[in-house]
């Protein structure tokens, strides 16, 4: 063979190589992300859980890809999305808020699911246990309802004269409701407090929560946990804004859109310990032998730009206490 004819040869191999290589690489494992808010809503959340990805070693775009679907609030959607994920065949799915993870698991029986909640998943039907969830399910979930009682209590210390507090609930989650209700109920009690509760199951039924509100000429108004609220927190936070009413929730992002005060659950630790699991599962264990976790850290966030227009005067040992002011 002549020289020339050989370097032919053998620079046509070599071209070849690289194409034979990634031939015989593993297809990049996807996730399915669900959630059912917006991207923008959902910043906060979704660096942690990248955060917790990376450390069980997977980065997205290096090694595993992330395919989004974000409902914009609108519930209907997830069922749908659910199933174009399915169909897409993801490795596992991220399923954060408590709409998306009751989707992912009416929809898909076989794929791996790692929810977010702040409701009790043993009540939703979505693991028959923490310890064991059993099935293709498990998650995190964190303190929502139990520290409604605290929730009371830190209004109360923000607005002392205060005698008349609304309670706001989805009456038609009546399991959940009422939980909540005993709970604050009790705590109202222990202050001397006159609990008036409010039932609202659509953002459409706010306004007449309010208008009853202004009605009592209640000081206050503590927003119980549910989708209905997670949905309109930030209708929630405006109206309170609008009718002067000093309110607290259990999210940051609703002392951030004007509310006077969020306390509840750090999402950045559930979020990070999501993507955790999601790694977790991305390398072989199974959802049924990773129990439910319970994340027991919460945040304090207040308003005092909304304090100052209310004419709170926001005592230092609580905005001392604050994970975050909002000026």
């Amino acid at each position: 063979m002549k020289r020339r004819t050989f370097i032919m040869l053998l620079g046509g191999a070599v071209a070849t190589w690289p194409l034979a290589a990634r031939a015989q690489q593993p297809a990049m494992p996807v996730i399915g992300y669900l959630n059912a808010f917006s991207a923008q809503g959902a910043a906060n959340q979704l660096a942690p859980f990248l955060k917790g990805l990376g450390e069980n070693g997977y980065v997205e775009g290096r090694n595993v890809s992330i395919e989004y679907r974000w409902a914009e609030s609108h519930f209907d959607r997830l069922p749908a999305m659910m199933a174009d994920l399915v169909h897409r065949q993801v490795a596992v799915i991220a399923a954060t808020t408590t709409p998306a993870a009751l989707a992912a698991k009416t929809v898909t029986t076989t794929i791996p699911v790692v929810f977010e909640t702040g409701s009790d998943p043993v009540r939703l039907g979505l693991v028959a246990s923490l310890n064991r969830p059993g099935g293709n399910v498990t998650g995190i979930t964190n303190l929502s309802v139990e520290i409604g009682p605290k929730r009371l209590e830190l209004l109360h210390e923000l607005v002392p004269a205060a005698r008349v507090i609304g309670l706001l609930v989805n009456q038609a989650d009546t399991a959940l409701a009422q939980a909540q209700l005993r709970a604050i109920q009790l705590a109202a009690d222990t202050l001397g407090l006159e609990l008036q509760v409010l039932s609202a199951s659509s953002e459409h039924d706010f306004d007449a929560a309010f208008a009853s509100l202004i009605r009592l000429r209640a000081g206050g108004l503590v927003i119980s946990s549910g989708s209905v609220f997670l949905r309109g927190m930030e209708q929630l936070a405006a109206l309170t804004v609008r009718h002067s009413i000093p309110a607290v929730y259990q999210y940051r992002e609703f002392a951030a859109a004007g509310g006077l005060m969020s306390y509840g659950p750090d999402m950045t630790e559930t979020y990070r310990i999501a993507g955790i699991y999601t790694g977790r599962i991305l390398k072989g264990e199974k959802p049924a032998d990773l129990p439910v976790q319970q994340v027991t850290k919460v945040g304090l966030f207040i308003n005092l730009k909304t304090a100052k227009a209310l004419g709170i005067s926001v005592p230092l040992p609580l905005s001392g206490r604050a994970d975050e002011l909002f000026e």
